[in-house]
């Protein structure tokens, strides 16, 4: 039975960093995550809504797919603030059960197969008893998330990294093997910084700097106190100085761009250790699966652009990154991969602005950075800005040194609104697939690719009409397939190529007067009159509808 409703003052925005996660995914949230949350109480398949389900986050247990649609309409009109209902890969229903969230002005969370009701249950009312009995630990940010930042902040540097709180007390350091100064050694195992540096740091103003801005501080060496050459900035919000992170040199200087890096990272640490006003858990996380949700198309831009501090209305432009993977290893070792990488996504697109955020979509990071500038006549061309494009190479390049696999990024044209970020994310997509034949190209451009994006999607146009063809070129294919012939390729080379027989003969590494030999014979197999323009614009649609479908 449902425990009665009470005034928690928890809200959907304390619950969704806790729960959700790979098990639990947020589906829709039409009104927003500040909605207030009274409970979480369980219902039967045949229990009728109840008053006291107004408010709540309601468990339809019993249930999945189709069979929750009815369940999920009545809850919503009895007031619930949130369903959640069991869903898995490939659910037909899940976009009929969103549709209907949204039109009850209900929140709708997707729990997989892998999760448990009762575990569910115990962390949404965990996260509802802690906000309600002991609003001050709503706030508490995570170490781990910390440890894991100040581990990815090492790695970019070669330095040694330290987290401090506001009262100079360790909480969060990277492991290293450089060897570390006195200073960090006292730091961590006295978990607070020696008194005689911190006194030499008030009197050179370190504290006063980095409680001013955004500044990062090169901090000199003092040897007479043990400590070495640092970087430091401040975690601040609001005006107020929450913490701050140290980048100790080691035994070789720092890499280039630390200062950057070290920046952005204090800004995704911001994140971490503040809470929303009114108490709300850890934000980091919680953005990254709203922007997830964005670029899938399941949530509206308002409640991104809500934690963004932008407005709806606001343009943005998607980059969407791709890691190669050269390890044939699936485990925890390639997921640990993909998750450090993510990480350093995520740091340097907050070093780069501070409303950039960064998420993981089916296999894949995206980049959504809302403009900086206020939005444009919608109307007007937008072309891609030299500077994101410019940081975008540079974030391609210390992927690449740093994780040692090809990596490749594509830069979509800027959207005028938040709203149309899932086209850009296709069009990033489209992008990806033309550079993904050419390893060693790092960054393209929708303006560099676009007529080979226009191209493509010609050819998934005529992929999925397959009605649409020309059996003449047919008959090039059984040839191939019977001789392991090399003649649709030859074909489709020397019209790329407008005819250029040397070019192609060099390309494909045979004499030119076979690929002559190659060009007769197919106009021979297939009737084509190469001298009409619209049959070798056909033909070179249709070689490529062809070549598509047998790479895939």
């Amino acid at each position: 039975m449902p425990t009665a409703t009470r005034a928690s003052g928890a809200t959907l925005r304390h619950l969704a960093p806790a729960l959700i996660g790979p098990l639990v995914e947020l589906l829709a949230a039409p009104d927003g995550l500040d909605r207030p949350l009274a409970d979480v109480v369980i219902s039967e398949p045949d229990e009728e809504p109840r008053e006291d389900h107004r408010g709540c986050l309601v468990l339809l247990i019993g249930v999945r797919g189709a069979g929750a649609l009815r369940p999920l309409i009545a809850a919503g009109r009895s007031g619930a603030a949130a369903v959640a209902v069991r869903t898995g890969t490939g659910d037909e229903a899940l976009e009929t059960l969103r549709q209907a969230a949204v039109e009850c002005g209900t929140a709708l969370l997707g729990v997989r197969d892998e999760a448990r009701w009762e575990q569910v249950a115990a962390m949404a009312r965990t996260v509802v008893d802690t906000v309600h009995q002991a609003p001050e630990l709503a706030g508490q940010y995570a170490h781990g998330d910390l440890f894991s930042l100040a581990q990815t902040l090492a790695a970019l540097t070669g330095g040694v990294v330290s987290v401090e709180d506001a009262t100079d007390r360790a909480i969060a350091y990277s492991r290293s093997d450089t060897p570390v100064d006195e200073v960090r050694r006292l730091s961590i195992l006295g978990h607070t910084c020696p008194e005689a540096y911190l006194a030499a740091l008030r009197e050179a103003g370190v504290y006063g700097r980095l409680r001013g801005g955004e500044d990062v501080v090169d901090v000199a060496a003092r040897p007479d106190l043990g400590a070495r050459r640092r970087l430091a900035a401040g975690i601040t919000a609001g005006g107020r100085l929450l913490g701050t992170i140290w980048v100790q040199e080691g035994d070789t200087p720092l890499s280039e761009g630390s200062g950057q890096a070290l920046r952005g990272a204090a800004r995704l640490a911001a994140l971490m250790m503040i809470g929303h006003p009114g108490g709300a858990g850890p934000e980091s996380g919680l953005r990254q699966e709203l922007t997830a949700g964005l670029l899938a198309g399941r949530l509206r831009p308002a409640s991104l652009a809500g934690h963004l501090g932008v407005a709806a209305r606001t343009g943005a432009t998607v980059i969407a990154v791709e890691l190669h993977e050269t390890h044939t290893d699936g485990g925890p070792e390639a997921e640990l991969r993909r998750a450090r990488t993510a990480e350093m996504v995520s740091l340097h697109a907050a070093a780069f602005r501070r409303t950039a955020v960064a998420a993981r979509l089916d296999g894949r990071l995206y980049v959504v950075a809302p403009d900086a500038s206020p939005a444009a006549d919608a109307s007007r061309p937008r072309t891609s800005d030299p500077g994101l494009t410019g940081w975008t190479a540079e974030l391609v390049t210390t992927l690449r040194r740093h994780m040692g696999t090809p990596v490749q990024a594509a830069v979509a044209n800027p959207v005028p609104r938040l709203a149309d970020v899932p086209q850009a994310r296709a069009e990033a997509d489209r992008i990806l697939s033309v550079i993904a034949h050419d390893p060693g190209r790092e960054v393209a451009t929708y303006e560099d690719a676009r007529a080979a994006v226009v191209l493509g999607e010609i050819v998934g146009l005529l992929r999925a009409r397959p009605e649409i063809h020309d059996p003449a070129l047919a008959a090039l294919v059984r040839h191939d397939r019977k001789h392991g012939s090399q003649m649709c390729e030859s074909l489709l080379g020397y019209l790329d190529a407008f005819g250029d027989v040397r070019a192609v003969a060099d390309r494909l590494h045979i004499h030119p007067n076979t690929l002559r030999y190659r060009i007769r014979r197919a106009v021979t197999l297939t009737g084509i009159d190469l001298d009409d323009p619209e049959q070798r614009l056909v033909a070179m649609l249709e070689l490529r509808r062809l070549r598509v479908t047998e790479e895939s």
